[in-house]
């Protein structure tokens, strides 16, 4: 029972950071291998989506009501995202990504380095393209991103947002929340797999579902209250908290 209330203290935090600009994976993946050490790999992983999922589906309402999306772009991207997902784990049966373990450090100090620099970035919501233009490099964005999200993972929600922003020219309020709709497409696609390999504790995801949802209620009010500028400073804190992580992952404990 104490195990349980402590991924799902975990799993309302993941909510909370997931909401607001994507990285809750960051709190809740080493909670659950803590807390389940002698537990298969791919089952928490799975449990994981199995309380992810609920919460990025419900921080997508809340921003689809409050914030105008570019559905027409976003639709084609959602597609993207959920092939890509697939073809990612696919892939990652079929060779390593201790490759790409290592990069990724240096790939998430870029964008952070970048988004510092641009102290505009993302600040104002002037979007760059539109009609079918628009939708193919969306497209691009959620093909490129589900792949890397169902081959390995670790701040997926953060690199839909930065290229949303980069890419597209949205500020960084609405990439949130156009990114929310990716993630949840992500987020099932795996879910789907895990669950079809058996690879989902069902009891302790829907107990985890709850509490991260109630942590996306509170992270999205607080996005939406605050606006971009809010949005900006917690992708930075986040970004900086994935390069830690993912370094000592890569390079260190490795």
């Amino acid at each position: 029972m104490f195990e349980l209330l402590l991924v799902a203290a975990a799993s309302g935090l993941a909510g909370f950071i997931d909401a607001i600009v994507g990285g809750g994976g960051l709190v809740l993946t080493p909670a659950l291998f803590s807390v389940y050490p002698q537990a298969v790999p791919a089952t928490l992983l799975g449990t994981n989506k199995g309380a992810a999922v609920w919460g990025t589906g419900w921080a997508t309402l809340q921003y689809a009501r409050k914030v105008s999306l570019r559905w027409a772009a976003l639709w084609p991207a959602v597609v993207a995202a959920l092939a890509g997902s697939f073809l990612g784990a696919w892939t990652v049966t079929q060779i390593s990504a201790d490759g790409l373990r290592k990069a990724l450090p240096f790939v998430l100090l870029a964008v952070l380095l970048y988004t510092l620099w641009r102290k505009d970035l993302g600040q104002h919501h002037t979007p760059r393209f539109a009609g079918r233009h628009e939708a193919l490099v969306a497209t691009g964005v959620g093909a490129t991103v589900g792949f890397y999200d169902g081959f390995f993972g670790p701040g997926t929600g953060s690199f839909f947002v930065f290229l949303f922003v980069r890419l597209l020219g949205y500020d960084f309020l609405h990439a949130s929340a156009s990114a929310k709709l990716l993630n949840t497409a992500t987020n099932t696609a795996a879910l789907t797999l895990f669950a079809f390999k058996g690879h989902v504790w069902w009891q302790v995801a829907a107990v985890m579902a709850v509490t991260n949802v109630v942590g996306s209620l509170l992270g999205t009010r607080l996005a939406l209250k605050h606006g971009a500028g809010f949005v900006r400073i917690v992708f930075i804190v986040v970004v900086g908290a994935l390069i830690l992580k993912t370094g000592y992952d890569g390079l260190i404990r490795a």
